[in-house]
């Protein structure tokens, strides 16, 4: 289950349509994002120095740990180190425990792993706030497709400049800006708690999950035609994809709001034009 034509990215041209909205969107003023030394973090952060230059751009690596294996604070350091970055080092550990030992300990692993990445978002609004800064997302396409993200943790931001890049695609993109090969090709997981990995809690990988959503989403496949082209022993993937797109939307729009008539808001006759 692979869809081969999402490796022909033109990655150049991807990096300067990327580039552009960028720019046009921050303007002038700095930047602030999460380093975790995974693949789309730190494709962002290629993306960013292109953008705007060392000087504008600030990474905030933030481990927490029980969950944050040691490659990836090499990883993440190893980023900072290839593109000049500025960065700061902030050990969420402690703010969780007193954040849970406050409000009580579950044990339910998906509460406390968003958590953490609420506590991360916290962070990095509260140096775009003290320095005027724009708070970038690293979230992509498959991701945001399928609900696969923190709704006001990682998915949080001001902007997504990767958001409209399947995973697959990101590993291209990153290889172009000269990623490290072992970052490029790192096994996906937002890390909210040990060994959390998206095949783990999915089933599947990225390169089974991005070929059912581009067959739907850029081809307008349905669930039969997509099970037809990737076989019938595959149907419950299929499903499990589809089934996420449609009830995870809710993640990618604005909260909902009662709408009043006039007359309730501002009593009868209220709107009525003067004589």
């Amino acid at each position: 289950m692979r869809a081969e034509v999402l490796k022909k990215l033109d990655a150049a041209g991807a990096e300067k349509c990327i580039i552009e909205f960028l720019r046009g969107r921050v303007k002038d003023r700095g930047v602030v994002f999460g380093l975790s030394g995974g693949l789309d973090s730190s494709t962002t952060a290629g993306l960013l120095v292109k953008a705007f230059g060392r000087d504008k751009v600030l990474a905030l690596i933030m481990p927490e740990a029980t969950s944050t294996p040691l490659v990836d604070l090499r990883d993440a350091m190893k980023v900072t180190e290839i593109f000049g970055l500025e960065h700061k080092t902030i050990d969420i550990t402690e703010i969780v425990e007193s954040f849970l030992k406050q409000v009580g300990r579950f044990g339910e692993r998906v509460a406390e792993g968003n958590l953490k990445a609420r506590i991360r978002m916290a962070i990095l609004y509260y140096f775009a706030n003290l320095e005027k800064r724009i708070v970038v997302g690293s979230g992509d396409r498959s991701e945001l497709a399928i609900g696969y993200f923190t709704k006001y943790g990682d998915g949080g931001v001001d902007i997504l400049p990767i958001g409209g890049l399947y995973k697959t695609q990101v590993r291209v993109l990153a290889r172009h800006l000269g990623i490290p090969e072992e970052i490029a090709e790192k096994q996906s997981s937002p890390r909210l708690w040990p060994g959390h990995s998206i095949k783990e809690e999915l089933g599947m990988d990225y390169d089974e999950i991005d070929a059912i959503l581009y067959y739907h989403l850029d081809l307008g496949y349905d669930l039969s035609k997509i099970v037809e082209l990737f076989g019938k022993e595959n149907r419950q993937k299929v499903e499990s994809v589809l089934r996420r797109v449609v009830e995870n939307a809710h993640k990618l729009t604005t909260p909902p709001i009662a709408r009043l008539p006039p007359e309730i808001l501002f009593g009868r006759g209220a709107t009525e034009r003067s004589p």
